[in-house]
């Protein structure tokens, strides 16, 4: 078996907003493997200054690796401890390699085209104006649930976007998801929460930065409605850490996004311990190419969540890979009518 690494840069259409700044492009690593005449691909989907391994040594272990991958994917994946990225990558290039195709992964009812995954409309942060012109255009694509980012805003100026849609739409009409990204300083969090509970949302992500589990917990107690973990599962390594994690600030909901949590496996891991405790979770891409959310993707449909899914992210970039996923009324498809533009030999 042989393998490669290759950089590939990813350009939004238009800047996207967070509370941690703007982007205007993506990095992101692909791992080739090569066996028999065969092909496999994945996907190592870092974000900078967010993913626990954005390290200087990132390309450096990925270079190893590609220079190790005789050891396979169960004994990289351990030695990839810190590299949930590359933990995700691996994973994803030997399916790849062993699968019928190297796109199709996992198959089912959802790659056959037969049946679809639930997904929320996502919101950026930016202007007043252009929250709600997102806002309206999410509504208009049919989506029933939306996720607005907040944090960067005026925050009177977030509640009256929330005030807007509530005005035109029910609860039971349009669910409503927050991500503050960490915003909200501990002291005033509760506060911020009391005046969202208003708009009747679905839950909020990660109202306070990371790394606060007493003020996390405190929040988690008293909060009028759901907070959902994001960053905070970020650099957790070990089963008992993530248990421990979860007893203490005892979240509603958990957010996982492979990438970020080391792959498939990881990512398995914490939804065996929220379910062990009574916790609901859904999965999130991390703005990977189509590529890594058709994997992402096509798992998610196997694991039977209700839930709408964070999904909804592969018309973000001007240069991402043509592939059969298709959002529709709010709705992740997976056509086949349409085809890959990817040619693995080109890397």
């Amino acid at each position: 078996m042989f393998a490669t690494y290759h950089k590939y840069i990813l350009n939004f259409k238009r800047p996207s907003g967070t509370s941690r700044g703007v982007m205007t492009e993506k990095e992101t690593w692909f791992i080739i493997l090569e066996q028999n005449g065969k092909k496999g691909i994945g996907e190592c989907g870092i974000l900078r200054s967010l993913s626990i391994d954005d390290r200087p040594d990132y390309e450096e272990k990925l270079k190893w690796t590609c220079n190790n991958i005789h050891l396979g994917k169960d004994q990289l994946w351990e030695a990839l401890l810190e590299f949930p990225s590359i933990q995700f990558g691996v994973e994803m290039a030997f399916l790849s390699l062993t699968s019928e195709t190297p796109f199709l992964l996992f198959p089912s009812s959802f790659t056959n085209g037969e049946k679809s995954i639930k997904i929320n409309g996502l919101v950026w942060m930016g202007e007043e104006v252009f929250m709600k012109q997102q806002i309206e255009e999410k509504l208009a694509d049919g989506f029933k649930c939306i996720k607005l980012k907040i944090g960067a805003i005026d925050f009177d100026k977030e509640l009256q976007l929330l005030r807007f849609i509530r005005q035109h739409f029910t609860p039971g009409q349009v669910e409503v998801r927050v991500d503050a990204n960490g915003a909200f300083d501990s002291n005033e969090a509760l506060c911020k929460l009391i005046q969202l509970a208003e708009f009747k949302l679905h839950s909020i992500e990660q109202p306070i930065q990371k790394n606060n589990t007493d003020s996390m917990a405190e929040l988690c107690k008293t909060t009028p409605f759901p907070i959902a973990l994001d960053e905070e599962l970020i650099g957790v390594f070990t089963t008992v850490e993530k248990e421990e994690l979860l007893l203490k600030i005892k979240p509603q909901y958990i957010i996982l996004k492979p990438s970020f949590v080391g792959g498939f496996r990881g990512t398995q891991e914490w939804i065996s311990l929220a379910e062990k405790h009574n916790i609901g979770w859904w999965i999130t891409s991390a703005l990977e190419s189509n590529i890594g959310l058709n994997a992402i993707a096509q798992w998610t449909f196997t694991l039977n969540n209700s839930l709408p899914q964070g999904l909804g992210t592969g018309a973000l970039y001007t240069n991402n890979f043509d592939c059969p996923l298709v959002v529709s009324q709010g709705q992740l498809w997976y056509s086949n009518e349409l085809d890959w533009n990817l040619d693995i030999d080109a890397f």
